[in-house]
């Protein structure tokens, strides 16, 4: 029995997912109709596949015996759930750009803090205001903090972040799949590569230096008040004094 089948990543769910569609030569214009649907609401560059195969039945068990490849995936029951699931993961978080920062540079939590926000800021101003993730940035006492990092990193003080006892800058294969979650993100493409040429102007550049930068007379940071939001605004407005 032929199945025709759309797949994608969940990574709030931390698996693959997927649509059937069987018999597929009944479902053939369902299954057209529902890619259409999925890059008119998620955008045109969305990540997903399609796939035919053949399968002894009509479950979704029968797909995984035929073929190892689907046998770990999600099945999603309609079309509207597996939208919402892949919607929910084409905004970044904060806390997602400094998971990849972390797979390539060896950072504290202040150092981290600034790296993110200096990402958020270059790609922001290279962008004419499209925002880099969904969180605010705030103004705190030893320059901007971003509200996801700041709650996953605060328990490690001055000292360099570590996860299973090891520097999580040392854990390579972690690169692979924080760089795809970024990826996989409205603009994805453009977003790794602006955080990349971030951390190539700033990477060398240990926590107190960057305080220096983020710090400078005319900041975005000087100009707000401590623990108020730094606006879009005033970073487009003054980012270029933080320039390196």
């Amino acid at each position: 029995m032929r199945h025709l089948i759309i797949m994608s990543s969940s990574y709030s769910s931390g698996c693959r997912i997927a649509l059937d569609f069987c018999p597929g030569e009944q479902k053939t214009n369902e299954f057209e109709k529902a890619i259409a649907k999925i890059k008119d609401v998620c955008g045109a560059d969305v990540s997903i596949s399609s796939h035919s195969i053949e399968a002894e039945g009509a479950s979704w068990q029968d797909v995984g015996k035929a073929d190892m490849f689907f046998a770990d995936v999600k099945l999603i029951g309609t079309l509207d759930e597996f939208i919402s699931l892949v919607k929910a993961d084409r905004k970044l978080t904060g806390w997602d750009v400094a998971k990849y920062i972390l797979s390539k540079c060896k950072c504290t939590h202040l150092k981290l803090e600034k790296l993110v926000y200096l990402a958020y800021a270059d790609y922001l101003c290279a962008t004419d205001g499209k925002r880099l993730f969904e969180d605010i940035i705030l103004a705190y006492k030893y320059g901007p903090v971003v509200g996801t990092v700041y709650s996953e990193c605060k328990k490690f003080g001055y000292d360099e972040i570590y996860e299973d006892g090891q520097l999580f800058s040392a854990r390579k294969y972690d690169e692979l799949p924080v760089r795809s979650r970024i990826l996989f993100a409205e603009g994805g493409f453009d977003k790794c590569l602006s955080i990349d040429k971030t951390i190539d102007s700033y990477g060398r550049f240990e926590g107190g230096q960057l305080i220096d930068i983020t710090h400078r007379r005319s900041s975005p940071w000087q100009h707000t008040a401590q623990s108020a939001q730094i606006s879009d605004e005033d970073i487009i407005k003054y980012h270029y004094v933080e320039k390196a």
